[in-house]
């Protein structure tokens, strides 16, 4: 079974002339894409529907807000579609295109901008890895790389096994639940990672499942193939105003995705991107939600880590109390690994930008 693609306001019936005529602005800002199985999940009833909210254009997104690159991953090229932040790990933007696109996505200037990330050719950055023995694990980005035909990324995969230094490839992708048919329907890819993915030389499918409602019967299909195929499965996701902000709605999440075989990962802080406003959440309401939803699930749940992907590295968020933020830095440009920062956490503050005192632990070191 195929999902057939939708790309443009007027092919969905549900939504009255109004609605489209409203949102219609907001897609030549940024583009709209679904398909039909996705669409399906929406109770069109209910204007503050989950999956609507994520893939249906909001008015919040014309609202000045942010920046295209609030991560600044521009100054991880090292060659052209080749990222190389931390240490072991570099990632490759392989596809500019989505099953679908969230409205809150942190790289939506891949769809928008003329300048191209993605390299149809990963060549360059194949030979970067192969010059870079510290690297020992490699994400296939976008975009999502499962878009890719499975001819390529067998190509792409098996350039990378002849690497003996890179131990863990990763798929990064919302497709096990934008369309898990691709998953469970494709045999040519489920031989191509129970070929690749052997007991210490993992592949990785590093999932975006942001809701309980996107854990249908065909994602579990497809997580279940995955499985069998040899990847390990893994979610992050960010926590998002009106889609997920709920304890009861994340412990359902984390169980979900444990009794699934997937294991919850990372809880992102929403990026201040370009658009994202009505997504925008304080970070002590976030960690006080997260912490809630945690209290009601398994230990297998609770591994899940909340961070900030920063210019300056990943900040997991410790502790927030008594006004006071207690941070650590889980993945760092400069190396400084496992450092504890204590700030400020005024009652606004929605990023580490936010926190006053922050320029200190990162801002005198210039990125380029």
């Amino acid at each position: 079974m195929k999902a057939a693609y939708v790309t443009r306001l007027d092919q969905i019936e549900q939504l009255s002339l109004k609605e489209k005529e409203i949102r219609k602005p907001i897609t030549e800002n940024f583009v709209f894409r679904a398909n039909e199985y996705y669409l399906n999940l929406i109770d069109w009833n209910d204007p503050n529907d989950p999956i609507r909210k994520i893939i249906i254009p909001n008015e919040g997104e014309l609202v000045e807000y942010g920046r295209w690159d609030a991560s600044d991953e521009e100054t991880n090229y090292v060659v052209p579609g080749c990222q190389h932040k931390y240490t072991t790990t570099a990632l490759l933007v392989v596809s500019e295109v989505c099953g679908g696109y969230c409205r809150f996505c942190f790289r939506k200037r891949l769809f928008v901008n003329d300048e191209k990330e993605a390299q149809i050719n990963p060549e360059p950055g194949l030979e970067y890895i192969r010059k870079s023995p510290e690297i020992n694990n490699v994400l296939l980005t976008g975009g999502d790389s499962l878009m890719l035909s499975t001819k390529k990324l067998k190509s792409i995969i098996e350039q990378l096994r002849e690497i003996e230094h890179v131990k863990i490839i990763r798929l990064g992708s919302k497709l096990p639940v934008y369309n898990p048919m691709r998953i469970y329907e494709d045999e040519e890819l489920l031989e191509l990672i129970r070929t690749h993915s052997t007991p210490d030389k993992r592949i990785y499918v590093m999932a975006h499942v942001n809701h309980p409602k996107e854990i249908t019967v065909e994602a579990k299909k497809g997580f279940d193939a995955l499985n069998k195929a040899g990847a390990i499965v893994v979610n992050q996701t960010p926590i998002l105003k009106g889609v997920n902000d709920n304890p009861d709605v994340l412990a359902e999440l984390l169980n979900k995705l444990s009794w699934t075989g997937v294991n919850p990962y990372y809880f992102f802080i929403n990026r201040p991107v370009a658009g994202n406003y009505d997504f925008v959440l304080p970070l002590e309401e976030v960690y006080k939600i997260v912490e809630e939803a945690k209290a009601k699930t398994s230990g297998l749940g609770k591994r899940v880590r909340l961070v900030m992907s920063h210019s300056s590295g990943k900040i997991e968020i410790l502790v927030i109390e008594n006004g006071k933020a207690i941070l650590k830095y889980h993945q760092a440009r400069n190396g400084n690994y496992g450092q504890v920062i204590v700030l400020d956490c005024p009652k606004e503050a929605a990023w580490f930008d936010d926190l006053p005192g922050n320029e200190k632990y990162w801002k005198e070191e210039q990125y380029v």
